[in-house]
């Protein structure tokens, strides 16, 4: 089944129903249909093999992604934070293609025969076609391509397949399961599984989706409030900045309209989950784990979840808040570092399993193994109840003298100091051990710690292997756009110290 069904669906059951909103610009789902057709033309005429997005969150990324469903061709969403450089270097990777872009970034695309630019307001000006276009019936067919960080190396090229997007919003998400005034506020960038993965999903669901082309506390809360959303999706540092805002205007979030909240995307601190439960006690909050190369969730911790954990005595329901939850619709499994499954508590490299699941590369092929597990790189640990606990990626380890040692753990155990406000723990050089425990610190503001105290509380709850033997203060963590620390310049720093 082609994804373009979903938009199929909703634009037959609810073609009335506002389906993006972003700035002044409003579609209906039938017009959002009848956009997508008209971008399926174009797509066809041009003769391209990719149709690539350089641009922030508009109408032109919903209308792309369908356009292109339609069309048979992948939909690629280029990273626009990127260098010059390292932007042309993928639209050459995807070329021929037809590339969507505003006068911002079109600066920077360097002119190539085999890549037709055109503008975002021209691709949503295009004459609908004469005839309906039908959607190619090819399930295993391309249907998305996404480019990863590539933090270590150039960036691969993810592919998602038909089968693997609707295996996913098929098995989570119920068909017009929003209410005509619900709507979920879109802040993630577009280039990002979360983007993708907002607009397949409210689209099934008949929900409104709000755009918003950056994130900022305040602007978020303010769309919020005027367009009376339902739904929102945050990284943790978006909620944190949200949880700052509301402690520093008075608490009043003054969101009545607001039942749902998900976070994912990077490790959520207990003290800000915390938080903002008791700022929001009306949401109910999801924690939801998922890659790129999965077509985005595989586990959840639930409202009910988060519930039962806030306010249990048991210090093993309690932890779960810092769980992800249990799997979906994938299998979930713990092997160690020669593929052995590991029992409950036991932790090791994280594999998923299911039909949701690509695990596949451009060039690369599938990374799936002869029984179809996904090594997901992360780092976890699932309990007796199968929730599952995550320690960070397997490439964070830091091994010294032959011991592997989980960042997170040492991690947790700062974040409970009353002045530490955000820390990151990374492997720095050492002459005897090979790499040794070094952490960065952010203090809270007006508060105090010493080093020699952050290293005793340490010492008081882990093993002394795990004392970071230096910590460095500093004003801020180096984040990216994602809310995901980017602990490689912390490590550099560390290196160039030495």
């Amino acid at each position: 089944m082609n994804i373009a069904t979903l938009l199929d669906m909703s634009a037959e059951a609810f073609g009335d129903r506002v389906a993006v909103v972003s700035g002044d610009t409003r579609l209906t789902y039938a017009e959002l249909k009848a956009a997508a057709q008209a971008a399926a033309q174009r797509i066809q005429a041009s003769g391209a093999s990719y149709v690539a997005l350089l641009d922030v969150n508009s109408v032109a990324a919903p209308v792309a992604i369908f356009g292109a469903a339609y069309a048979g061709v992948p939909y690629v969403p280029l990273n626009y934070r990127l260098t010059p450089p390292e932007i042309n270097e993928l639209i050459a990777r995807i070329a021929p293609a037809l590339l969507i872009t505003s006068a911002e970034p079109a600066r920077i695309v360097e002119p190539r025969s085999d890549v037709v630019l055109i503008d975002r307001a021209a691709f949503l000006s295009l004459p609908a076609p004469a005839e309906p276009i039908e959607p190619p019936d090819d399930p295993r067919a391309v249907a998305v391509q996404l480019f990863t960080s590539g933090t270590t190396g150039k960036p691969k090229a993810a592919i998602l397949r038909h089968e693997n997007l609707m295996s996913y919003i098929v098995g989570t998400v119920e068909f017009a399961a929003a209410d005509e005034d619900d709507a979920i506020v879109v802040t993630v960038p577009p280039y990002h599984i979360a983007g993708i993965s907002a607009v397949l999903s409210s689209t099934y669901a008949c929900r409104r989706m709000v755009q918003l082309e950056a994130f900022e506390a305040s602007a978020w809360l303010a769309a919020c409030r005027e367009h009376r959303v339902s739904n929102a999706f945050l990284v943790p540092t978006m909620l944190q900045r949200i949880v700052d805002h509301l402690d520093a205007s008075g608490g009043d979030a003054q969101l009545p309209a607001l039942r749902a909240l998900a976070y994912g995307g990077g490790k959520m601190p207990l003290a800000t989950i915390q938080r903002a439960m008791a700022l929001l006690p009306q949401v109910d909050f999801t924690n939801a784990y998922g890659l790129t190369e999965t077509s985005s969730t595989i586990a959840v911790l639930g409202p009910d979840d988060h519930r039962a954990a806030a306010s249990s005595d048991d210090p093993m329901v309690r932890r779960r808040l810092a769980s992800v939850g249990k799997p979906g619709a994938v299998e979930i499994e713990i092997r160690d570092d020669e593929g052995r499954v590991l029992g409950p508590e036991q932790a090791g490299l994280v594999f998923v399993r299911g039909p949701q699941v690509s695990g596949e590369y451009l060039s690369l092929g599938s990374q799936l193994d002869a029984d179809g597990w996904f090594p997901t790189k992360d780092r976890g640990y699932l309990d007796a109840e199968g929730y599952l606990y995550l320690d960070g990626r397997a490439d964070d380890v830091i091994v010294r003298g032959g011991e592997n040692i989980s960042p997170g753990e040492i991690e947790d155990v700062l974040l409970e100091h009353p002045a530490v406000a955000d820390v990151a723990v990374v492997a720095m050089p050492d002459v005897q051990w090979g790499e040794g425990v070094a952490a960065a610190v952010v203090l809270k503001p007006g508060a105090q710690a010493a080093a020699d105290e952050l290293q005793a509380l340490v010492k008081s709850r882990l093993r002394s292997s795990r004392v970071p033997q230096r910590i460095v203060f500093k004003d801020a963590l180096p984040y990216n756009e994602l809310g995901k620390v980017l602990r490689r310049l912390i490590r550099q720093e560390f290196v160039d110290a030495q």
